[in-house]
């Protein structure tokens, strides 16, 4: 098949097949007479393989290790396993970190809506709390 038409089932443009055949994520495919490129079914499988392993938050660098051991007839099972644990750990810690920002901002807001509503700039103003430093009470910007 065409890239055009790999392209079309993988939901991947034609750059980044290419993309990725320069980095060794495919094989290089054969060329037909007129030098176009003629993918397999299994070139159309190895880029959804990557696209679902990219969708799950892995990085290049961990699928070509995969597919380079699947390629040499080991099982990636427990280097991906790890990589998973890896990235959950990840997830976790912005997710803690998305959760202080929440209430960091829940207290701007609330600190904001006691505020009289004619002040435009001075230290009465919401634009003023964002400059003001949560851990220290320092302002930021004079």
């Amino acid at each position: 098949m065409l890239i055009r038409e790999l392209a079309k089932q993988t939901g991947l443009t034609t750059t980044t097949i290419r993309y990725y055949e320069s980095i060794g994520l495919i094989p290089s495919p054969q060329r037909a007479e007129n030098n176009y490129r003629q993918y397999t079914r299994e070139d159309a499988d190895r880029l959804r393989f990557i696209v679902s392993a990219r969708s799950l938050g892995f990085s290049l660098d961990d699928i070509t290790e995969f597919l380079g051991a699947r390629d040499d007839g080991l099982l990636p099972c427990q280097r991906a396993l790890d990589s998973l644990e890896g990235h959950l750990a990840d997830i976790d810690r912005r997710i803690a970190d998305l959760l202080a920002l929440r209430e960091t901002l829940i207290g701007i807001r609330q600190a904001a809506q006691a505020l009289p509503q004619d002040r435009v700039r001075d230290e009465q103003c919401v634009c003023y709390l964002l400059t003001v430093d949560r851990q220290s009470g320092q302002v930021l910007i004079e």
